[in-house]
């Protein structure tokens, strides 16, 4: 069994010989600086370029970190589609909006159309279309940004939040632009071949939001998309990242149509397992960890996860930058030791 048919194997809740062992790339980062060290191959430069992402990402597999590709490598690009300033960063730090379009949800008419054949979402795609043609039996993943995350990146956060309640109808307008421009992003990396769409959505977390409007702005868009992108491909499998707590929210969490649900390290995995028995989960050896522990203790933490019951395992919100591949390899290593026939 190659990675691809395993990881796609659990996306179904197929029995196998093991857990996959993932980093979707997008928000859910798996670059370290290590690595672009010893391939020569640096951010910034490989945020804009096909040939350096695209090496980037396959060195990833090949340095024995996780059992896929992804790309982009940030949850920045439909941001800066629209008009957001965004600093590309270097080798330490990822990209990060530094100055927003809007100053309400009203003026929502006034962000620039998104354009998927321009700039970096058409490297993005360029490169899922080259990893796809090439890769022997790796999953290719392309990533999306939530459409909570991308709203509250192109406007003041504090003030998002708060219009969501008093300015409703134009919060929905509002999220509604947002999302068909998502949309149109994602239909590209499904055109262009990826395996797997993930969306992450950190910002859309039931810890900020409350049931209610989880439900209304969180599920409600995710689900728009989700079910857009499966008029492209009814067999596309999706896997949606929220991070927080998620303990007020599983009735709410449990209508979102995604194939496999992604959480951070502050959520238990057996409790999810309890609360949603029938769901395919994703997650979640603390980021934290995989960055200030070392391997031996990466390995015990692994072993934990994998008992908890997981589908897929992957680091919590993805990898800091400082992370080592020792520790990163030795989580993979972990994984496969739990291989059976």
């Amino acid at each position: 069994m190659n990675t691809k048919e395993r990881l796609l194997g659990a996306l179904k809740g197929t029995q196998l010989d093991r857990v996959p062992c993932i980093c979707p790339g997008g928000m859910m980062n798996m670059i370290v600086t290590e690595l672009m060290h010893k391939t020569n191959i640096l951010w910034p430069d490989a945020h804009t370029d096909v040939d350096k992402m695209s090496e980037l990402a396959k060195s990833v597999y090949e340095y024995g970190m996780f059992e896929n590709y992804g790309v982009p490598f940030c949850m920045t690009v439909e941001v800066e589609g629209m008009g957001a300033e965004v600093d590309l960063g270097d080798t330490k730090f990822e990209p990060r909006v530094v100055s927003y379009v809007l100053d309400t949800v009203s003026d929502y008419n006034k962000l620039k159309q998104f354009d998927i054949k321009a700039g970096r979402a058409k490297v993005s795609t360029d490169v899922i279309s080259r990893l796809k043609s090439n890769n022997e039996g790796v999953p290719v993943i392309g990533n999306l940004s939530g459409p909570i995350s991308v709203a509250s990146s192109l406007m003041e956060p504090v003030v998002f939040y708060k219009e969501l309640r008093r300015k409703k109808e134009d919060a929905h307008k509002f999220m509604g632009y947002v999302t068909n421009q998502i949309l149109a992003f994602g239909k590209a990396q499904v055109e262009a071949g990826a395996d797997v769409i993930t969306i992450s959505d950190p910002s859309g977390t039931g810890e900020i939001l409350g049931p209610d409007y989880f439900d209304e702005y969180a599920v409600k868009y995710l689900n728009k998309l989700i079910d857009r992108l499966h008029e492209v491909n009814k067999k596309i499998p999706i896997i949606v990242h929220i991070c927080g707590q998620m303990h007020r929210v599983y009735p709410e969490l449990n209508k979102i149509k995604a194939d496999a649900l992604s959480f951070d390290a502050i959520v238990s995995i057996k409790e999810v397992k309890e609360q949603m028995p029938d769901r395919i989960i994703m997650g979640n050896l603390s980021t934290y960890a995989l960055e200030f522990s070392n391997k031996e203790k990466i390995k015990t933490m692994t072993k934990s996860v994998l008992n908890s019951g997981v589908n897929i395992i992957s680091p919590a919100c993805g990898l800091g930058t400082q992370s080592s591949l020792e520790n990163i390899q030795a989580m993979l290593a972990a994984v496969k030791e739990e291989t059976h026939d």
